[in-house]
């Protein structure tokens, strides 16, 4: 079997940005076989951990998200990935990938977090309150080529600016 070469795909920003939307999205439009890795999935459900330093779901993520190279055309990884906590981990993984990743941040005001906030499922499980504990703004990872993504784009615009970039 001749490995794939895989391209690894890192959606960042705050909670309610649209991330999960956007990776759930990408997988669906790559098909079979695109490895989603998602922190909430690995941290809250298969972890049941909270997002603190030295969690064990920072080890885990990096193992699920290195175990699709070569097996994988399309590896995304999403999250708040706060680059305090997890920045370390995200630049190992950019080595690890040979630098064919691409890493876009969710860069929206705080205000249009909670509008997207008010239309999910977690809506009722937790507030407005919550996400401005969690805020950070302009989290950026500091890697050369991140993109930011902004309240004026359209998930159809974003998915077409991610896809454009699949070489």
């Amino acid at each position: 079997m001749i490995p794939i070469k895989t391209k690894l795909i890192i959606l960042r920003g705050n909670s309610g940005s649209g991330k999960t939307t956007i990776a759930k999205s990408l997988q669906g439009r790559f098909g079979d076989g695109t490895l989603l890795a998602s922190q909430d999935v690995v941290r809250r459900d298969m972890l049941s951990v909270l997002d603190r330093k030295g969690n064990l779901s920072l080890d885990l993520i990096r193992q699920i998200t290195e175990y699709g190279k070569g097996k994988c055309e399309f590896v995304i990884l999403e999250g708040i990935l706060l680059k305090e906590r997890y920045g370390e981990m995200l630049m190992d993984l950019i080595r690890f990938y040979e630098g064919n990743a691409d890493v876009y941040y969710f860069d929206l005001p705080f205000e249009k977090t909670v509008e997207r906030h008010q239309s999910r499922a977690l809506a009722d499980v937790f507030g407005e309150d919550s996400l401005r504990a969690w805020w950070r703004a302009k989290d950026y990872l500091g890697t050369a080529g991140e993109t930011m993504l902004t309240e004026e784009m359209t998930e159809e615009s974003i998915l077409g600016l991610i896809s454009s970039r699949i070489v």
